[in-house]
């Protein structure tokens, strides 16, 4: 079955860096598009950034265009998002997702496989 495993969160102060991981197993990790998305204490999940299966397009949500950068390492099946210039407001859950096809989504209903989340706790 497919794995998604997240790694990388923890406290930092703004300002700072993460580089988020996803290791992925269980199905062909370079045919797909990856998500990542978060999710914060009582507000609903959203869409951070996405890239296509052979990592040539990226999509970003505009609250962190310029600071996050989503990449791939197809050899190693492992996902990426670097996150510099972190924020208060990017404190939250983080999850990888795999969606059904070559090209990103922005949506999660497009993704049908989901990491169990990594916490990215950023203090003022």
């Amino acid at each position: 079955q497919v794995q998604l495993v997240e790694s990388g969160g923890g406290l930092v102060q703004a300002g700072d860096s993460l580089r988020l991981s996803c290791a992925a197993s269980g199905r062909t990790f370079s045919s797909y598009a990856m998500g990542w998305f978060r999710q914060a204490p009582g507000k609903e999940r959203e869409f951070v950034a996405a890239i296509s299966s052979g990592g040539v397009l990226t999509y970003y949500a505009d609250s962190v265009k310029g600071r996050f950068s989503i990449s791939r390492d197809n050899a190693k099946n492992t996902l990426y998002l670097q996150m510099n210039s972190l924020k208060p407001e990017d404190t939250a859950v983080y999850y990888c997702a795999m969606s059904n096809t070559r090209v990103p989504i922005t949506t999660s209903s497009g993704y049908g496989y989901w990491g169990q989340g990594t916490q990215v706790t950023v203090s003022s």
